[in-house]
Order: C-alpha cells, then sequence, then structure tokens
C-alpha cells in the first residue's frame, strides 16, 4: 500500500518557513523594533490592569502631589516614578492612557485611508478613461497642500459645524480628518500596481471564461497589488499617530476629557521652562518610541518584500 502523502503545510508554518520571517531573524533593528513596539502596544492596551493609577479617577487626585519630580530625585515620591503634572496626575499612568486614545486614532485613520484609498485606486487603475482621470485630478490636488495642513482644515471644519459635539463624533471628526489627508499616497500606489495587472494573462483569462470585472477587481487584482498596500499601511501608522499628536498639541485634536500623548505634551509645555520638565518630556519620549518603531518595521518590511534585494 503506497504511504499517504504528507499533509500541507498550514498558512502559519508557511509563513515560519518564508523569506520575511528569515529577513526578520537576520535584521536586529527589526526585532529590536518589534520589542519596543510590543511593549508600547502592550503599555497602552493593558492600562486599566497595569497603570499603578487612574488618572482620570478624581476621587484619587490630590492636588498637594501636583508637580513632584520622578521617583529618584529630590523630592520625588515612589507612589509616583516618573513624577506628577500640574493637576496631581501620575506621568507614567496618563502615559499609558494616552498612548490607547493616539493608537485607537492613529489606526483607525490608517484603516479609513486604506479602505477610500485601495477602493478608488483599484478602480482608477482597472477602470479606466474619465473616471480614472478624475480620481488622479483629485489626487493632484490633494498633493497641492501639505497633508498636515489638510487634516488641520477638514478637523475645524467638523469641529465649526458641530460645536456641541460628543466626545465620540468629535473623535470621528479627527479620525476622518487624517484619513482624508492619507488616502492619496494608497490611491497612487494601488493604481499604478494594477495598471500593470490588468494586462496580464490571468486577467485576459477570467474575461474570456466570463467573469465580470468586478469579481476580477477584488478577486484576483486586489490581492496582488496589497503587498505595497501593507508596507505602506505600516509606515503609515506612524505618520498618523504623528499627525494626532500634532493636531492634539495645537489644540484641536482629541477632546480635553480624554487626553491623548500630543495633548499630554501640549500642556507639559507650559511648564517646561519652569523647570517641571517631565510633564512634557516623557509624553514625548513615549510618542517617539511608539512613532520610531513602527517606522522601522515599515522600512525593514519593505525591504524585505523588495524582490529586487533578495
Amino acid at each position: 500500500m503506497a504511504e499517504a502523502s504528507a499533509p500541507a503545510p498550514g498558512a502559519l508554518a508557511r509563513f515560519f518557513d518564508g523569506d520575511v520571517w528569515y529577513s526578520f531573524r537576520q535584521s536586529p533593528v527589526a526585532m529590536g523594533a518589534a520589542v519596543v513596539a510590543l511593549l508600547c502596544m502592550i503599555a497602552a492596551l493593558g492600562a486599566p490592569w497595569i497603570a499603578p493609577h487612574n488618572p482620570y479617577d478624581l476621587a484619587s487626585i490630590d492636588l498637594m502631589n501636583a508637580r513632584l519630580p520622578p521617583s529618584w530625585m529630590e523630592g520625588g515620591s515612589a507612589d509616583f516614578l516618573l513624577g506628577t503634572d500640574d493637576q496631581g496626575r501620575d506621568i507614567l499612568s496618563t502615559i499609558m492612557y494616552g498612548a490607547r486614545i493616539s493608537l485607537f486614532v492613529g489606526l483607525a485613520a490608517v484603516a479609513a485611508s486604506v479602505v477610500l484609498g485601495v477602493g478608488l485606486g483599484l478602480l482608477s487603475g482597472f477602470v479606466g478613461g474619465r473616471i480614472d482621470a478624475f480620481i488622479m485630478r483629485v489626487c493632484d490636488v490633494m498633493l497641492s497642500f501639505p497633508a498636515l495642513l489638510v487634516a488641520l482644515l477638514i478637523d475645524g471644519v467638523g469641529r465649526a459645524m458641530f460645536p456641541d459635539a460628543h466626545d465620540t463624533l468629535a473623535f470621528a471628526v479627527l479620525i476622518i480628518a487624517i484619513a482624508l489627508s492619507g488616502w492619496v499616497k494608497f490611491a497612487r500606489t494601488v493604481r499604478g500596481s494594477t495598471l500593470v495587472e490588468r494586462n496580464k494573462e490571468y486577467v485576459q483569462a477570467a474575461r474570456v471564461i466570463g467573469v465580470g470585472n468586478a469579481t476580477i477587481m477584488w478577486r484576483h487584482v486586489l490581492p496582488n497589488v496589497m503587498g505595497p498596500v501593507l508596507v505602506l499601511t505600516t509606515i503609515d501608522i506612524g505618520q498618523a499617530i504623528l499627525a494626532e499628536a500634532t493636531l492634539s498639541f495645537l489644540g484641536v485634536g482629541v477632546p480635553p476629557t480624554s487626553p491623548s500623548l500630543g495633548t499630554l505634551i501640549r500642556i507639559g509645555n507650559d511648564f517646561l521652562f519652569s523647570g517641571e520638565w517631565w510633564i512634557t518630556v516623557f509624553p514625548g519620549v513615549m510618542l517617539v518610541l511608539i512613532a520610531l518603531s513602527v517606522n522601522l518595521l515599515g522600512d525593514w518590511l519593505r525591504d524585505a518584500l523588495n524582490p529586487r534585494l533578495r
């Protein structure tokens, strides 16, 4: 009796045997960035359970503890490892809770940018004609303005239209503002890849057997153009987090009742020159660690998925 053939390896097994995982294991920078990003995400997502204090519990805040330096400095307290802010809140705890908001806004904005940009880019490259020309002219107009200025304009208009909006709506306006300023790069990248893919043999074969254009786009062309999108997404997460922090620093970001890292930096900036440097420096360090680690992972992924570098 012939021996039974071995079962095909699963997707996870193929990944660990693939070139991407091998490239990751051979890159100390990528591994270090992944560790830093993972620790930041654990600190942010696990803030309600691992943070030493709840900075939004008014009953636990004492103004007598305001502006305490870090615990290793003279006048510091062991209960507040990184010191306190002007309201007596623990800096370490506010950083953890603020990072949650920054990550949420950044990830949601990038997800919206990917959906909008990939959809329009796929439609533009596959259909062509007037639709392609119109979408690309819109992209050209969007690229004529700095992304931060576009986000600031959209966020300002949204707040002017809904001055008494609930915090949830304010978050939605901020996410939409960042997404509408970042979808262009995804649209142009996907359009370029789609222009190449639509003339390949598998697309022609699908047309011959009667497969509709919509099915060809979403089932056949889209999976083959997602490589560059994955790299762009990784890099854009860091940019979106920085955009949210910048808008919050300017006072038009997240609501004051739910301060993000940008809001914490803006608040601490008022006390920077009076000697309470820890109020703004530690949130700034957290923001840099998140953005830098994500960008380094994006750079590694771009190189790992580039066949010319193999």
